[in-house]
């Protein structure tokens, strides 16, 4: 969960003393691993379960986090996360070995269950998803940051950093996204299960590489977040909304390369996990500190562990896929563990931890039979294979080893659940829960499924039928059925409308709900290319913007046939007729951010049929009556079930 006692470097002197700090924990970790201080004959596994939190009427973001853990502080397991509508659960952690999957599972459910039952007083949902599908731009405003001092000053932090003038997310999927956000906040979409490993610092080069080349068949296999604003995007979009969300960088016309504080890394470690403490440091100021209550060069003068807080706290903020992490053990050893920030949350908790048994044994059992990954692959292949996975997931071709193209279904069923088999048994897990676990990641390989497949399908057919908001709440109401029965994502059906059972749109704004793909025309356009464009099209308006994306007219088909009749051509004085001719140049507009009943409010008002939505005299949307016609049938052929 991170230090929370952390501030700005708002003046020299705190940044001075931080850095020292730093500095002296890199000597005191140093010394530590030459001198044979880690803990190395045990190995334990924990985790870290994110979720977001839902209204269950609209399944729209709750913002009562806050309240929740309020009502849950005797509980120290839960803690807040960065926006109001996320929570956090941190798992104990155990041994590796035995029925440690098991225990794993049944504390998440007894902790997911007691955070239901306080959720239900606020009539909200807690929900498992690497990103949830009906989250929208607005919420990811900073007035929905959780009032803590450590968020407040990432945010600063971060924003201090900005080169440029905004975050700007651009990502290519099915659709795209193009847009620009105010804050790093936006990064509040992603909800993860983050599993950890602990490490004996003599393999730490060994497993983290591993770790790097797992990354992307892991990923592929649990892809979950395929949809943002009601755009299809990647496979396990996560992977670029939070590179982008937190990218501080601004295009130039030189070719310097800057490093995104998200990444996958540049290199293999090649001595020790002071390799990546190192380039970290190198690489990135430091964003926060914290009250350091210790001299971490003392503490080992005097045979003590250091807890090594500005090295813990600058890693906190440099945000590696696969990150490398120090603690203390309750033996009072330090230890060093690998966490593994891949996996999404989600569908279900058996899926979670389907996710993690495949991680860890295949960790193990790969382990356990190459003794350098980096004799059978190069980096560049395993980080373009971790780029691919996340764009594509299942559908994705590996550059696998001596350069060996081969897909993840096919890599997963011959030659990595076999390991992963091969690693449990290693640790003794007991065998009733490796055909559990594993089984879940076979059926989801032979039936090529995983969530970011079942909800782009589920997605793509609904929305023939609905808006996008219905399709979107359909689908979140459905993952929710389906988490509390545990049943894994590959035996999901898709949804139907009658998942809607309190759905209620006129509560929806009209950014929520107008339609954002806009054909427009301009002023000095001629009325017959207007004409044939709204028979192709079958519309019967169009919208007229300037070169700036400013609303300055509409155009109806009505207008034009009445010109037609009247003077029999579509000239004016022998002129071409223009659209400025015959357009109205003052329409009826909307805000988004109003209300959908208002919305049918003027459009029956004034008649018209067409409402441009506009901000900032900016274009953004349109509604129209046949928008309104998807939600009420669906809802009359529900009432009709």
């Amino acid at each position: 969960m991170g230090e929370q006692n952390v501030s700005l470097l708002d003046d020299k002197g705190k940044k001075e003393e931080f850095l020292k700090a730093l500095l002296d924990d890199m000597q005191a970790l140093e010394f530590m691993l030459k001198n044979d201080w880690f803990e190395s004959d045990i190995q334990r596994i924990g985790a870290e379960q994110e979720m977001v939190l839902v209204d269950k009427d609209h399944f729209k973001p709750s913002l009562v986090g806050i309240n929740v853990i309020e009502n849950l502080k005797e509980h120290n397991w839960i803690e807040t996360e960065l926006a109001k509508f996320n929570i956090e659960t941190n798992l104990n952690p155990r041994i590796f070995e035995k029925k440690a999957f098991r225990e794993m599972e049944e504390e998440i459910n007894n902790y997911l269950a007691i955070t239901q039952k306080e959720l239900d007083k606020f009539n909200s949902q807690l929900v498992l998803t690497g990103i949830l599908p009906t989250i929208r731009k607005f919420d990811l405003d900073l007035k929905n940051l959780t009032p803590k001092e450590r968020y407040k000053a990432l945010m600063q932090a971060i924003n201090n950093q900005l080169l440029g003038n905004s975050y700007e997310l651009k990502i290519l999927g099915i659709d795209e996204l193009i847009v620009k956000h105010d804050s790093p906040l936006i990064e509040a979409c992603n909800t993860s299960f983050q599993v950890h490993l602990q490490v004996n610092p003599n393999e730490f080069v060994k497993m983290y590489n591993i770790s790097q080349v797992l990354a992307a068949p892991v990923m592929a296999i649990a892809a979950n977040s395929p949809l943002v604003f009601g755009k299809r995007l990647w496979h396990e979009t996560r992977i670029a909304l939070f590179q982008q969300a937190l990218d501080t960088r601004s295009s130039h016309d030189h070719l310097r390369e800057r490093s995104p504080r998200v990444r996958f890394g540049n290199d293999w470690v090649n001595k020790s996990i002071l390799d990546i403490y190192r380039d970290d440091i190198a690489r990135f100021r430091v964003l926060l500190s914290t009250d350091i209550t210790e001299n971490s060069l003392e503490k080992i003068n005097n045979n003590e562990v250091p807890k090594l807080m500005a090295l813990n706290v600058h890693n906190s903020t440099v945000y590696r896929w696969n990150r490398a992490c120090y603690g203390i053990s309750d033996t009072g050893k330090p230890h060093l563990r690998i966490e593994n920030r891949v996996l999404p949350a989600g569908p279900t908790v058996l899926d979670e931890m389907a996710n993690a048994a495949f991680w860890l044994g295949t960790m193990t059992g790969m382990a356990a039979e190459i003794e350098d990954i980096r004799d059978h692959i190069s980096f560049a292949d395993a980080r373009d294979n971790f780029g691919k996975a996340a764009k594509f997931g299942l559908d994705t071709k590996f550059t696998w080893f001596n350069d060996i193209k081969i897909g993840p279904t096919r890599l997963i069923l011959d030659e990595l659940l076999p390991l992963a088999e091969k690693g449990l048994r290693l640790k003794n897990i007991n065998e009733k829960d490796i055909e559990k676990y594993l089984g879940v990641i076979e059926k989801r390989a032979k039936k090529y499924m995983n969530g970011a497949r079942w909800q782009l399908r589920a997605f793509t057919k609904l929305k023939e039928k609905g808006t996008s908001d219905q399709a979107l709440s359909t689908l979140t109401a459905a993952m929710i059925e389906n988490q509390k029965n545990n049943i894994p994502v590959s035996d999901w059906p898709l949804p139907k409308y009658k998942e809607l059972i309190k759905y209620k749109p006129s509560k929806l704004l009209v950014s929520e709900f107008m339609q954002t793909d806009l054909l427009t025309v301009h002023d000095d356009d001629i009325i017959e290319f207007v004409a044939d464009l709204l028979v192709w099209k079958k519309m019967n308006f169009a919208l007229v913007e300037d070169e700036k994306g400013f609303l300055v007219g509409v155009v109806n088909i009505k207008d034009i046939l009445e010109h037609l009749v009247k003077s029999k051509n579509l000239k004016k004085d022998g002129e071409f007729l223009l659209v400025k001719d015959i357009m109205i140049s003052e329409p009826v507009v909307i805000s988004p951010d109003e209300t959908i009943d208002k919305a049918v409010n003027l459009i029956l008002q004034n008649e018209i049929h067409n409402l441009p939505v506009v901000k900032n005299d900016e274009l953004i949307g349109v509604i129209t009556p046949e928008d309104f016609l998807k939600i009420t049938s669906n809802l009359i052929i529900k009432l009709g079930e």
